[in-house]
Formats: C-alpha cells, structure tokens, sequence
C-alpha cells in the first residue's frame, strides 16, 4: 500500500550584477545510506554555463562541485526527488553483545574509525564544557539512565525524547548553529541547533554521533490519532536535520530531537559529518555583490496503492453513492422489500496480544468496552431506547452464559425510555441499599396496583455455603487475595465477604392476564379488553426463600422448581406472521391503564356485576392464585455494584412489557433512582427493533438492526465504525508475519425482510438458488471477502467444498424450485436443510446459513433471514458499504432476472486455480460484467482495496525487462484429528502450510522458465501475450501437530527466472517467512506500520541460484496445475 511521492526543491540566488562565482558544493542528493529507496533524482543547475563534476566526500556523501567559468547574474538550482514512502522500522535492528546495554565502550579498532565522531570538542571559548551541558549531562545521568542493565535502545530513546521536551522548536532562518550552551540558555532552537546540542550530548556520554541534513517529508495521516497529535494537515516537505550515533551491529541510527522520534521513511539524509559546517546543503563562494536569496518546496503524491485507510476517492465514492441510490430504486420498482443487516465484529486497539482479543470470549476489558460503545450508539441510533443487560449463549466449557448488552426501541418513533437520567450506567455508584430497595419496591408495586405482601425477601442458602466452606482444602485461606482459578472459591470468598445473613433481593411473583369487557362494550378508555397484574404468595418449604448457588442474578437463581406446578394456561406470543396492531402511544399509559382493573371502584365496573364492590369476571379472572399453585415468573429487584437492578420477567406480550417498563421507568423517576434494567428480554415482535453487542472469541460482535435502504445502510455504517473507534475498538489485526487481516470474527450480512413475511427468500425462493448458483459458478464472492480460515472445515464453507455429492443433491432440490412466488413459505427451508452445512451436518457453519429463514425448530427461527457467513471484517466503513451494495445489486439482479444455470464441478480447481490472486480477480471482473449488463455499472478498480487487503504485494523485480512479482495467495486451513489436550479432547487447525503467487510480465515463454528452491514453477498463461503466473505452496514452519508432520520447513524461497538459451540465472529474489536476521517476534504489530515493516523484510530483491543452471526438477504432482507444491518435492526417493 504504497504511497509514491515527488519531492521538489528549488533554491534561487539573484544578483545585482553580473558576478564571478567560484566553485560550489551542492549536497542535494540522498546519501548512499538513505534507506527510503530513491526510484528516480534530478538535479537542473540554470542561470549560465557551468561544469559539474559529481563525486563524494571524504564521508561516502554525494557532492556535486560546479564551477563557473563565466560571470552569472542568477543562479538556481532545481531539484526533484521521487521515492516511495514505504514504510521503515527505525527500531529494526541488532545490537552486538556487549553493547546491548548502557554504557558500553567500543573496542579499539572500532574506536579508532569512529575517532571523528567521538570529538568533544570545545564548545565554549575558555575550552571546557559550559555549565549547563554539564547540568544537563548530570541530570540525564542520575534521572535517565541510571537503571541497572539499561538497554541501549531505551537509553536512546529517553535521551531523545527528554532533548524534545526541553527545546522549543523555532524556525530560524540566521545562518550557522548555536553552540550547545547558547541552545540550552534559549532553550529553543531550530532543527539543526537540537541535532548538534544531541551530538554533543551523545559524545559526552561515550557514543559515537553525526550531524545530518536532510529531507523530512511529512504526509497527511488518512485517519485521525486518538491520542497526541495526528501530524500535518497538509503533505509537507523541507530542509531538516537531525543526529545518527553508531551502535555495534545496528550501524548508524537517526534520532530526531525535534520530534523526538527516530528517523523513518520520511527522513531522506543528504550529508551526514562529523561537524554541521560541512553538511551545508549548498556552500560557496561568490565576487562582493547584492545578492536576493529565495526557495521553495513541495511534495506531490504521484501515485498511491488502493489501501485500507482511505480506500476511496471523493469522486469514487460520489459515483459509488449514486448507484447505491439506483439499486435502491430498481429494488423499490420490483417490489423486493429487502433489509439489509449484519454481524460486524471489533477488537481492542490498545492490547491485540491479550487472551480476551485473540482466542477467548470473555476478559477483564471486553465489556467495559462494549458497554462504551452501546452508550455511544445509542443517542445515534435510538434516543429514546431501553439499554438491555441479558445473558447470551452458553458454550460447552464456560462456567456462565455470556454476557449480552441490547439496545430495544419502538419502530413507530415513539419513546420506549423517556428520561435516560433514569437508566444507570455500569460504571456508576449510587449507594443503594436495603432502604432504597424497600421504598422502591413499594412504590412499584403500587403502581402495578398488587398488594406488597407478596413481596418476597430472598437470601443466599447458608447452609450450602457452609457445607461448601468445609469442603476446602486446611491450607487455602478464602479471604487472601490468591485464590487460584477456581471458580467456586472465588465465588464463596465474595459471598463470605459480603455476609450470608445479608438481604439479596426482593422478588415480585407476576404475571398479566387479560378481563374482556362484557358485552363487547368498550371501556372508558375506549378498549375493548383490559389487561391487569396478577400476583400471589409463593408457597415454600423453608423459612426464607433461598436462591440457588451462584453469582449470576438473583432472577436466574430463583428455586422455581420448588413451586407447586402451576396448571393455568399459558399465552402464548403472536406469530410474526401476523398483522398486529399498532401500539400505545405511550409506556405510561399503558401502565396506567394496566393498574385500572384493582381500582374500579365499588359499584361501578366494566361488566356491571356487582360482587363485594367488584365484578364476578373480575373476581374470576385476577383473584389469587390457589395454594396449590403459583404464578412461576418473577420480576425482581437486587441491589448490586452500587446499583437497583431490575429483573424482567418472561412475558409474552409486548404491550404487557412495555407497561411494566413504563411502571418502572415512573418509579425510578419517583424515587430519584436509575436502575439498570435486566432479565428476559422483550418478546420478539416486528414492532421492534434492536442492536446488540456480545462477545465471541478474540471479538466483539455488534448485531446491527436491518436497513431498508441504501442511506441507512451508509448512516447506520459509518456511526458504528467511527463510534466503534471513539471507543477504542478497532477493525482489523496483524499477524506476527506482519500480514495483515480482519478482526478474524468475520462480518456476516443477513438479507430479509421487515416481517417474515415480507422476505424476498420466502416470496421468491428462486432468489435464493439463484444466489448459491451465481456464489457456486464465480469463487471469488467466496474468496476475495473471506477471512484467512477458509476450506471445507472453515465457519463458512461453499457448498461444493465439504462432500463430494453435494452439487449432485443441490441439483436434485434446485429442480424443485420453482420460480416466481409460492404460498408455502416453508418450501425453501424443506428443500435446502440438509444441504447447506458444512460436513459434520451443522446447518449455521454454512456460507448460505438458513437457521433463521424458516426453521421448524421454533418461532425465531422462522424469520425469514439469509445469513451471509462468508464475509471478513472491512478495516473501512466504505469498504463494508462497498461489499453491502455489491450484496443488493445481486439481489435486484436476480429477482427481476432468475440465474438458473447448471452447477460447475471445479474439483482441484477449487483450491488450486482459485486460491490465487490472479484468477479470483479476473473471476470478480466476470461478475461487475454481468452487474454492467444488468444496468449496474460497478467499476472494478471499486474492488481494488479488497484485492490488496487479501492479497497484499510481496514484493516484485525486474530483470532484462521481465517483471517478477509475488503476491499472497490462499491456503485452506484443514483441521486435524482429535487429540487430548488440557481441557479434554481437541481438533487443532493446521495453519503450518502457505502459499503465494508468482507473476510473469513481459516474459518469453520459449527461452525463460522460472524456479523456486530448484523447482520448476509450473507458469500458465493469463492470456495476455507474455504473461504467466503460478502457485508455490510451502511448509511455513513445524508445530508438533500437523498434516505431514515430518516435511521441514521450505523457506526461505528463492526466486530464479532462468534464461534457457544461456542456461543461467539472469536474477531472482528472495521470500522469508521470518524476519530474515533472525528476529523472532513474540508481539503482534502495534499498528499498521509496523506490519507493513515486518512484511518488507521478509522481502529480499537479491539472492538468485549462481553459477550454471544445467537442470530444473520438475515437482511431482498433476492434479493441482497452477500450483508448485514443494511439499511433493520432498518425497523421498522410492516414495509414491
């Protein structure tokens, strides 16, 4: 992802009069050990004749010496300079043994060549170091480098870094430097004035330094820093200066005590001296004349590689909106009624290496950042919403459920929380109590007009928890701090502390019921049916009513199952496929009219029957409860972490939540007390709409409530990543290669519709076939998006990945398929079941995932949803809008044109030609043509960020005009059999075999061949005439458990394009899979940069086979055509 950049420098002198000028030094050119690779240098000299003579000082810089052989009246010198601004490391590098720490001595020999580098000299007249140098010196001594072992990079950088502190940068524009003393008297300073006072700084201290003058080129950063600052407004370039000091085995380091930074990319030294005199850009002598002296300078982005962090243009994404907004109208001409949502997933930016973000669901960080971002989502998306705290999936292995957070509000625009003032925040403390919780409880249950007897106190069980106690080992104390990982002590240790005789909660048994008015009269209100609260005494054969054991809440806790069985007829929820009512205007209301039943009064009811001041239906219908039984759902209040938790219990109905919600809300406000509102959530109802936040392994997953249209789908999009970032979360990862990824949880788009039975996929079934037609006919929908785990074992394989009768059998169930709409909505779901898994029969870990479509199993799975599982998480919020709009231009292409063709059988080709970058592009050109053809006109350059995130750029040469590129390509990840391991049984994934793409440009195919370790590379033609590209396949490294465990490791790879005719190598290069000097990390990347470092090392543009090539091998194997598997290779002889 390269940025190439043009540097221009112009530097003007006008005389008054024609003048003798005497020979010049111009010291422009990058130096000979500018690490930023310089592709191209000009240098122009106007203003008379002149001769130049390039050559170098007596310190390897390149100097150009003019000399004038008539007068001149002007002279100016011009200068360009184009160089990519890929990415350097400063701190790449090694130290030698006995100078990893500070100080350090060097040895003779060494000390002899640095001896220029080494000079103190005398900084002031009376010959000895000024006092403040000396101050300074001191202080550094005793405050920054006086740890025991210090090593040497931390030595630099504290020194670096404190000089930046202590000197104000000013742009001074007076000839010469400042002596150290005078810097540190000012304490400002220009550039050069900090770089010299640094080398004076690093001599005193024993270390060998140099003064360089430079470029420093400055970029604008595409996204902004959450912390410090973010660097330029606009790309800058100028004159700089800064300091190198020479560390054994590192060479020369740059440290820029402006910044404070070391020297990177952006740094392009042109002289490097022992002294700034001899550093000068330009130096010179002219005759005595007046002279007017002028420069500029500028740099120019000349070309820049799509990439992730600002993959695209302002007018490529004006284009992109606008045909967002014509799919848009042709889905809304044909009657679609398509939603569009999604399951994006986040990880922390500030630790990728913990647990909690890379392999585990749950850690210490996880919910307080998720409960960061709901906060943040929530004034965006719903203002008025209930924050819902739930407990989600329970996985096999995990001592709880997973925690869950859900954002509900009402579709219709109407309040479901009034005053978020009353909805308190986890990291809040209001001091609730036993009294707080008693004059809570009482205000709510007269709201909800039920008597306060049936209120319940609720304690833990004592006597469990003692018998637990003596169970423990004599020697574990359960009030020390360390207590192991057991769950159980953990959890009796917190309840010793808090006490056991100490009230939990107090829990509410109730229910509501529905009182028809007699006569189909309506009431005063002007309902035809009245809905009430029901509570009762719960009958129980201790003294108290004791929870199970447990820390989870105490409405999850209750002994239900102690209850006498309650035989009233359960309700049951409505059916999402019909048409409800609209709701209540307003939650209060309802709660209201909810509490209207209890207080008719005497003498004057709805049905008109008069029984001891209330009707006999009233009597009937919300009398208490026998004895025999008892009303098995609870709210409950529990005050917990300095705050009123309010547990919810099951209802069926959303009217009898919302009025129950809107009794609590008035309490709370009442009171004066924000409560935290918890338990079951509200049914599901197409009167609702949520988004949720969960944790999965190594992510936060965030459901997205479905869009209609394309400018929710960009709002909706755009808030999530920028609040999702503003909360410290971020959208992508990197390996310890330097690879770079998604956040690996992948971002799963789910198609449908507002209410079942508006979904295209039940309406149209044909929909979906032409999908998984379209998806199975062109891999690179399957391929280019996907995350790096794929195959047949993956969380999303293709449908003709896994068995090899699966095409058969989905032929079979696509010729029952009819097209156009059908009555049964069920039709889809019958034919496709068993047919879209993967291969142990799970129906969820599918590329095409039907569980929530129209499942048999229960309600929620007849939703009439389409799960996409194929999708990685975009680093960029316009590269998932780009994938969205891909998704919905498919939909209104085969809903106004079926695609039924018969299925391909690739069979090897499938992971063979497919997994390169090559063909999986020229796959996705086929499908925009397609899209074109139907009206949609997509651009594939639109696509171009997505080919360099999956398949980014290894590295390329260039020999005898043939250009060599590699690429990264796809290798299935396959899991192995079962093993033991710690917590019983595992399958582990082998990720220990690669593969990447080779590439020939402007090749001939009748006199070059190209190798890899030996190897003929089996090169197939593109079609373009001198084109060719393959596949090598290799064993990265050796873990203990793998497929062929027995393969060595085949990097490094080297590259050879052989010339047949002269039987030699006319170049190559070389492919590490680790750093090639041996630098084995241990942390992942920081962020992008590093990366894109760890990635450029492993590159070397060197390293071809010497002498004569007499031979090649050619590698075993024909099945897979395209790719050179060297695994093959190293069959030893007599094998198969």
């Amino acid at each position: 992802m390269t940025i190439r950049v043009a540097l221009r420098h112009s530097t003007r002198y006008q005389f008054d009069k024609p003048v003798q000028v005497f020979p010049h030094h111009i010291r422009l050119k990058p130096a000979p050990h500018c690490r930023t690779p310089v592709e191209a240098y000009s240098m122009k000299i106007t203003g008379g004749e002149y001769f130049i003579n390039w050559q170098q000082d007596p310190f390897g810089n390149h100097v150009a010496r003019l000399v004038f052989p008539e007068k001149i009246s002007s002279l100016q010198v011009d200068v360009e300079v184009i160089a990519p601004m890929t990415v350097i490391n400063p701190f790449d590098f090694f130290v030698e043994e006995y100078a990893e720490h500070f100080p350090f001595n060097y040895p003779e020999a060494l000390k002899k060549d640095l001896a220029p580098y080494l000079e103190t000299g005398q900084p002031d007249s009376q010959g000895q170091d000024g006092p403040l140098l000396q101050a300074w010196l001191e202080r550094a001594r005793k405050e920054l480098l006086s740890g025991d072992k210090l090593l040497i990079a931390s030595a630099l950088v504290v020194l670096n870094q404190q000089l930046s502190q202590d000197i104000e940068y000013l742009i001074r524009m007076e000839p010469g430097v400042q002596t150290p003393e005078e810097t540190l008297a000012r304490a400002k300073g220009s550039c050069r004035d900090s770089a010299w006072l640094l080398v004076h700084i690093l001599r005193r201290l024993g270390l060998a330094a140099r003064f360089v003058s430079g470029y420093l080129v400055q970029l604008t950063a595409d996204v902004k820093a959450l912390d410090g600052p973010s660097g330029t407004e606009v790309d800058f370039t100028d004159l700089h200066a800064w300091t190198e000091v020479f560390i054994p085995g590192a060479g020369w380091i740059g440290l820029d005590p402006t910044s404070g930074l070391f020297a990177g990319e952006g740094h392009l030294p042109l002289a490097a001296t022992p002294e700034p005199s001899t550093a000068a850009a330009i130096t010179g002598t002219t005759a005595p004349c007046e002279v007017e002296f002028d420069f500029s300078m500028s740099v120019t982005r000349i070309h820049e590689d799509p990439r992730v962090t600002k993959p695209y243009t302002e007018a490529q994404w004006q284009q992109i909106d606008a045909l967002g907004q014509q799919v848009d109208e042709q889905l809304q001409a044909l009657d679609v009624r398509l939603t569009m949502g999604g399951e994006p997933t986040f990880v922390s930016i500030d630790d990728m290496d913990a647990p909690e973000w890379t392999i585990a669901a749950q850690g210490p960080t996880k919910r307080k950042l998720a409960e960061s971002l709901l906060h943040r989502l929530r004034p965006h998306y719903a203002p008025n919403s209930l924050l819902h705290y739930q407990q989600g999936k329970w996985y096999p292995g995990e001592p709880l459920p997973r925690w869950a957070l859900a954002c509900y509000w009402r579709t219709d625009g109407k309040p479901m929380w009034h005053d978020e003032r009353w909805l308190a925040k986890m990291d809040e403390h209001h001091a609730v109590g036993e009294t707080e919780l008693q004059a809570f409880a009482r205000s709510l249950v007269k709201r909800l007009a039920v008597d306060e007897k049936y209120l319940i106190p609720c304690y833990e069980d004592a006597y469990y928890y003692l018998w637990l106690e003596r169970q423990q080992p004599v020697d574990i104390d359960l009030r020390g701090e360390d207590l192991g990982k057991d769950e159980d002590r953990v959890r009796l240790a917190r309840l010793l502390e808090r006490g056991m005789d100490k009230l939990v909660g107090l829990a509410l048994p109730l229910t509501a019921q529905s009182l028809s008015v007699a006569g189909g009269k309506k009431a005063e209100n002007g309902r035809k049916d009245i809905r009430g609260w029901l509570s009762g005494r719960w009958p129980v054969r201790r003294d108290h009513l004791y929870l199970i054991p447990g820390d989870s809440p105490m409405g999850l806790r209750l002994p239900l199952s102690a209850l006498p069985v309650n035989k009233r007829e359960e309700e049951q929820p409505p059916s999402w496929f019909e048409e409800l009512p609209p709701l209540a205007e307003d939650n209060g209301q309802v709660a209201q009219w909810y509490s209207e039943v209890p207080r008719l009064q005497p003498g004057v009811t709805p049905g008109g029957l008069h029984v001891h001041g209330r009707s006999q239906e009233w009597q009937e219908q919300f009398a208490e409860p026998d004895k025999e039984e008892a009303i098995g759902t609870a709210l409950c209040l529990e005050p917990r972490d300095g705050k009123l938790f309010v547990f919810m219990p099951p209802l069926p109905k959303l009217e009898d939540y919302l009025a129950l919600l809107g009794a609590i809300e008035q309490t709370a406000a009442d009171r004066q007390l924000p409560v935290c509102v918890e338990g079951y959530p509200p049914p599901s109802d197409p009167r609702l709409q949520k988004f949720m936040i969960t944790p999965d392994p190594g992510v936060i997953e965030v459901n997205v409530m479905p869009a209609s249209s394309w400018n929710d789908l960009v709002s909706n999009t755009r808030i999530l990543y920028e609040e999702a970032r503003q909360s410290r979360l971020g959208t992508e990862k990197f390996m310890l290669d330097g690879r770079h990824t998604g956040t690996g949880g992948g971002n799963h788009v789910t198609l449908g519709g507002a209410t079942p039975s508006d979904s295209p996929f039940l309406r149209r079934p044909d929909l979906l076939a032409s999908m998984l037609i379209f998806w199975q006919h062109h891999p690179s929908l399957s391929y280019l998006f996907s995350g790096m785990f794929l195959g047949p074992t993956s969380q999303a394989p293709r449908v003709d990945e896994a068995r090899h009768e699966a095409l058969y059998e989905l032929e079979i169930a696509l010729s029952q398929m009819p097209v156009g709409e059908v009555p049964e909505p069920w039709l889809v779901d019958r034919l496709l079941r068993h047919l879209l898994t993967d291969i142990t029969g799970n129906t969820h870990r599918a590329e095409f995932c039907i569980d929530k479509l129209y499942s048999p199993d229960s309600a929620t799975g007849r939703l009439g949803l389409l799960e996409l599982r194929g999708f990685e998480m975009p680093p960029h919020a316009e590269m998932s809008l780009m994938q969205q709009l891909l998704i919905r231009a498919l939909v209104a292409r085969f809903y106004a044109s079926p695609y039924r063709k018969p299925l391909v059988r690739w069979g090897t080709a499938l992971h063979d030609k497919w997994m390169m970058p090559h063909f999986i592009w020229q796959d996705l050109c086929d499908v925009l043509a397609d899209l074109r053809d139907h009206g949609f006109q997509f651009e594939p350059e639109w696509f171009a960020p997505f080919q360099e995130f999956r398949f980014p750029l290894a590295g390329e040469v260039r020999y005898n005009g043939v250009h060599l590129q590699l690429r990264q390509a796809i290798e299935p990840w396959h899991v192995l059999g079962e093993e033991a391991s710690g917590g019983g049984t595992a399958r582990y994934v082998d990720s220990s075999v690669e593969r990447i793409e080779v590439k020939l440009i402007d090749y001939n195919p009748a006199r070059h061949l190209l190798s890899c370790n030996g190897y003929r590379v089996p090169l197939q033609p593109t079609g373009v005439p001198g084109e060719a590209v393959a596949a090598v396949r290799f064993r990265a490294w050796q873990p203990p458990s793998a497929l062929h465990p027995m393969i060595k490791v085949h990097a490094p790879l080297v590259f050879d394009l052989i010339d047949t005719w002269n039987a030699r190598s006319l170049g190559g290069c070389t492919y590490h899979v680790s750093h090639p000097a041996g630098r084995n990390y241990e942390t992942f990347p920081v962020n992008a940069n590093e990366a894109e470092a760890r990635r450029m090392a492993r590159f070397w543009a060197h390293g071809h086979t010497q002498g004569d090539v007499c031979r090649i091998e050619n590698a075993p194997g024909q099945e897979y055509p395209h790719t050179l598997d060297l695994r093959r290779a190293d069959v030893p002889a007599g094998g198969l």
